[in-house]
């Protein structure tokens, strides 16, 4: 197994990006920097390499990988129906560390798992993995780090849990937040907010107030037999109290 790539070295770096993007075309699995923690990509539309990739990971077809694009105009391809409030999301904080569920193209020939009909799409902040996607387009990526694992926020640590299952590492340093991105589900009606990552649900509301998923408020019980008759269960004074508890 080769050593990472040190991309804070200018031809390192070009060299690193050139093998990445040759291992990805040929179906093998990468480790890239992101905004966030390191990745483990693959090639989208491989269903062989997303398997690599989940094989790496040691996870099922039951989580499958996100997808990370290298802008924002790549997500009419993959994604249908994509709502207005989501395309204010990603004015608001693409590239950055929000993932977001649509209703994939039905057209797609890609098998990333069990998704029921939906894809998990991020564009990252951060110049590595920008440059690595716009060479090979969308890639199929998860965390860095064997399942049920911290993930990686430094690329040793990605090369300690996966080792030689991974054909290329780039080291593009500690990652700039340690933290997962924030998901938010819009495939299937008001958005609603699966995971709180880097970004907390309070900074989306505020950049896109409208759209969201707000439950009704549960009414407030009604008071069962005899609270209403005694003025001192109901707050109020004089009268006896009710020698025996209401029932319900």
């Amino acid at each position: 197994m080769r050593p990472p790539f040190d991309c804070a070295d200018p031809v390192t770096r070009e060299r690193g990006l050139a093998a990445a993007e040759n291992a990805v075309k040929r179906g093998e699995v990468v480790v890239l920097p992101t905004d966030t923690v390191y990745g483990i990509g693959a090639d989208a539309f491989s269903p062989a390499a997303v398997q690599k990739l989940l094989d790496a990971k040691g996870r099922g077809r039951d989580m499958p990988p996100p997808v990370l694009v290298p802008e924002v105009r790549t997500v009419d391809g993959l994604a249908s129906a994509v709502p207005f409030a989501v395309r204010e999301l990603m004015d608001a904080f693409w590239p950055g560390a929000l993932t977001i569920v649509c209703r994939a193209q039905p057209s797609l020939t890609w098998d990333l798992g069990d998704t029921h009909g939906t894809v998990a799409l991020r564009m990252p902040l951060h110049p590595v993995a920008l440059e690595l996607l716009k060479r090979t387009g969308p890639m199929a990526v998860s965390s860095a780090n064997l399942s049920g694992r911290p993930a990686a926020t430094l690329v040793q640590e990605a090369v300690d849990q996966l080792g030689s299952s991974v054909r290329v590492y780039l080291d593009g340093g500690p990652s700039p937040k340690g933290a997962p991105s924030t998901i938010v589900d819009a495939s299937d009606g008001p958005l609603r907010v699966l995971r709180v990552g880097a970004l907390s649900e309070e900074e989306l509301r505020r950049a896109v107030p409208k759209g969201w998923y707000d439950p009704e408020p549960e009414p407030d019980p009604e008071p069962g037999p005899g609270l209403e008759e005694d003025p001192a269960a109901a707050g109020g004074s004089g009268g006896e109290r009710a020698d025996a508890s209401p029932e319900g």
